[in-house]
């Protein structure tokens, strides 16, 4: 599994220099939050060798499209992931259970395989979790730049029809986050506390 921490150090190093200051969200906390969660899941599911090593790989590159573009983010950043992973001489057939990777967590998410369910459920771990109102904030002054959302209640509206709509892929997550993902639908529903 050579080429990993090369390809990390790579990865992080272009979000901090290259990802525009607006994206509060989509930023390098992000990706090491989704790294942190799939690793939790490798931990968990005693997952081993190429499948730990993939699941990483693809946490760190899963939104570095950003780089570029808001727009179709998981392409660009699919290709992007691509070409360093050519230039690390890593496996063709890794590569695309990368792509596949990134390309699982576009929304709406519609993951086929364990690694694309854990990805995809690490990528929004955070519905279900306590710091939610935290990072949804983040999310909000995010999309109020790129201009996705104009008001409040266009937010508002938004989070409700995004957290309806949504499913989680493991039963990790649907156990120990969609409880708490309700509550927060709940609460904002209610409009208490957000």
């Amino acid at each position: 599994m050579t080429g990993y921490f090369k390809l990390k150090r790579i990865v992080l190093e272009e979000l901090k220099n290259g990802l525009p200051k607006n994206l509060t969200y989509h930023d390098v906390s992000h990706v090491l939050d989704v790294l942190d969660v799939c690793n939790q899941y490798i931990k968990r599911k005693k997952i081993k060798g190429t499948d730990a090593y993939l699941l990483r790989i693809g946490a760190l590159v899963h939104d570095m499209g950003f780089l570029t573009t808001t727009q179709n983010h998981e392409e660009v950043g699919a290709e992007m992931a691509q070409k360093i992973m050519e230039s690390l001489k890593m496996d063709p057939k890794h590569i695309e259970i990368v792509r596949g990777l990134i390309m699982a967590t576009k929304i709406p998410q519609n993951p086929k395989t364990e690694l694309q369910k854990i990805i995809c459920d690490s990528d929004l771990d955070y519905l279900g979790r306590k710091d939610y109102v935290e990072i949804s904030s983040k999310l909000y002054q995010e999309l109020k730049f790129t201009q996705v959302i104009k008001t409040r209640e266009d937010w508002v509206e938004l989070q409700i029809k995004f957290l309806k709509s949504h499913s989680f892929h493991t039963d990790f997550a649907r156990k120990n986050r969609e409880p708490k993902k309700q509550i927060w639908l709940q609460n904002i529903i209610k409009n208490e506390n957000y």
